[in-house]
C-alpha cells in the first residue's frame, strides 16, 4: 500500500518555518534593547535566518534523496526546535544569532520536504491540487506571524516568542515521528559531493525544470520587491504610518491565501499549465493597473494594494502548480529539485532586498516598471517549459 501521510501534518510542517522567521520581526527593537545591540547587528537574526534558509534547501535535498524523507524530516525539525530554545534563552546577541540560524537550517528541510513528500505520494497532476494547502498554510504563517510575535512580546517579552516556536517544533516533531511514513520510493547511491555536483547539474539541465521554476521565482520578485518598497510609498508619499500599512497589507495576504485556496478547488478541473498560465495573467493584470495609476499621478492607498493584491492573487493560483510541475521535471531526484528551487527563490529575495533602497532613489514608477517586468518574464519562462513538456511527451 502506497504510504499517504495526512496532507495536514505536512501543511503544519511547512508552517514551522515561515511563522518562526516572521513572528520575531516585530520584537526586534525590543530584543536589541534588551541585549544592548545595535539595529543593524539584530537585523542579522533576520539576514541570516534568511540565508541559512536558502542555503539550507540546498543540502536538505541530497540528504533526503539519500537516506530518506523521514530522518531527514524528524532531524531538520529537531534541530529547529533546539535553535528555538538556544534562542529562547541567549542572553547576547550572538547567542540569539546562533539560534536563529540553528532554527532556519532545521526549517530549511521543513519548507523543502513538505513539497517533495506530496510528490512522492500523488505524482505530479494529483500534487498540484495538495501544493495549494501548503503554499496556502505559509501565506497564513506569513500573515499572522507579525501579530502573534507583537502580542507576545508586549505581553510576555520577546524570549516567549521563541519557546512558541519551542512548542510548535516539538509539537509537529512529535505528531510525524508518529504519523510520517517514509514515502521515497527511489534513493540515490551517492552522498559524495560529486554525486551530489552531478545531481543538481542533472536537475538544471532540465528545460522544463530551469522554466517552470523561473515562472515561480519571477512572480515571488514582485512579491519580494513590493514588501521592500511598499512601506516607504506608504509612510513618504501617501502619509500613513506602520499600522496603516500593516491593516492594508492584509489585503495582500488574504489575496494569496484565497488563490492558494481556489488552486486546490480548480486543480481536479484544470492541468496544471493552465493553472500556471492563468495565474500569471492575473498578475500581469495586476502590476500593469499598478504601474498605470502610478503614471497618472493616481497611487493611493486602495491603488497602490489592491492591483498588488491581483498580483499575488495570481500568484496564489500560479505557484504551487508551478512548484510541482518543477519538482516533478526530476523523477529520479526529487529531494534535489525541491531543495535546488527554494535556495533560488530566496536567494532571490535577499537579492532584491539589498536592490530596494537603490531602485527608490530613481522613483516609485521604476520599481512598478521591474514589477510588471515580472510576470512578463514568468510567462515567457512557463511557455518555454510548456512547450518543452508537449515536445518531450510527443518523443
Amino acid at each position: 500500500m502506497k504510504p499517504n501521510p495526512p496532507v495536514a501534518l505536512l501543511t503544519l510542517i511547512a508552517m514551522a518555518s515561515p511563522l518562526a522567521l516572521n513572528a520575531f520581526v516585530p520584537a526586534m527593537p525590543d530584543a536589541a534593547a534588551a541585549l544592548d545591540a545595535d539595529i543593524a547587528t539584530i537585523q542579522l537574526t533576520f539576514t541570516c535566518y534568511l540565508l541559512t534558509l536558502a542555503i539550507g534547501q540546498l543540502i536538505t535535498g541530497p540528504l533526503a534523496d539519500y537516506f530518506g524523507r523521514r530522518p531527514v524530516l524528524l532531524a531538520g525539525l529537531g534541530l529547529h526546535t533546539l535553535g528555538s530554545l538556544l534562542a529562547a534563552s541567549a542572553d547576547g546577541v550572538e547567542m540569539l544569532i546562533a539560534g536563529r540560524v540553528l532554527q532556519a537550517l532545521g526549517g530549511s528541510t521543513c519548507m523543502a520536504l513538505a513539497r517533495t513528500i506530496i510528490l512522492d505520494v500523488h505524482g505530479r497532476e494529483g500534487a498540484a491540487g495538495r501544493m495549494g494547502y501548503v503554499v496556502m498554510a505559509i501565506a497564513i504563517a506569513q500573515a499572522i506571524a507579525p501579530t502573534i510575535g507583537g502580542f507576545l512580546n508586549l505581553w510576555t517579552g520577546w524570549n516567549s516568542i521563541f519557546y512558541m516556536s519551542v512548542f510548535m517544533g516539538a509539537l509537529v516533531w512529535l505528531v510525524a515521528l508518529r504519523m510520517l511514513p517514509e514515502t521515497s520510493r527511489a534513493r540515490s547511491d551517492s552522498l559524495h559531493l560529486g554525486g551530489i555536483l552531478k545531481r543538481y547539474g542533472e536537475v538544471l539541465g532540465s528545460g522544463q525544470y530551469l522554466g517552470y521554476v523561473l515562472s515561480t521565482t519571477a512572480i515571488a520578485a514582485a512579491f519580494y520587491l513590493f514588501v521592500g518598497s511598499s512601506p516607504y510609498i506608504v509612510t513618504d508619499q501617501l502619509g500613513g504610518n506602520s499600522a496603516v500599512f500593516g491593516s492594508w497589507f492584509l489585503t495582500v495576504s488574504l489575496a494569496f491565501m484565497a488563490g492558494s485556496f481556489l488552486s486546490t478547488r480548480l486543480a481536479k478541473l484544470f492541468s496544471v499549465d493552465q493553472m500556471v498560465l492563468c495565474g500569471n495573467l492575473l498578475s500581469l493584470l495586476g502590476a500593469a493597473l499598478l504601474l498605470g495609476l502610478s503614471l497618472l499621478n493616481a497611487l493611493s492607498l486602495a491603488g497602490l494594494f489592491l492591483p498588488m493584491a491581483l498580483v499575488i492573487f495570481g500568484r496564489g493560483l500560479s505557484q504551487p502548480n508551478a512548484q510541482s510541475a518543477a519538482i516533478s521535471s526530476s523523477d529520479s531526484s526529487a529531494g534535489t529539485a525541491s531543495g535546488l528551487m527554494g535556495f533560488i527563490q530566496l536567494l532571490t529575495g535577499a537579492v532584491i532586498a539589498q536592490l530596494v533602497p537603490m531602485l527608490l532613489d530613481y522613483g516609485t514608477t521604476l520599481v512598478f516598471c521591474c514589477i510588471l517586468a515580472a510576470p512578463v518574464v514568468a510567462l515567457l519562462a512557463h511557455y518555454n517549459a510548456w512547450r518543452r513538456r508537449h515536445d518531450n511527451a510527443a518523443q
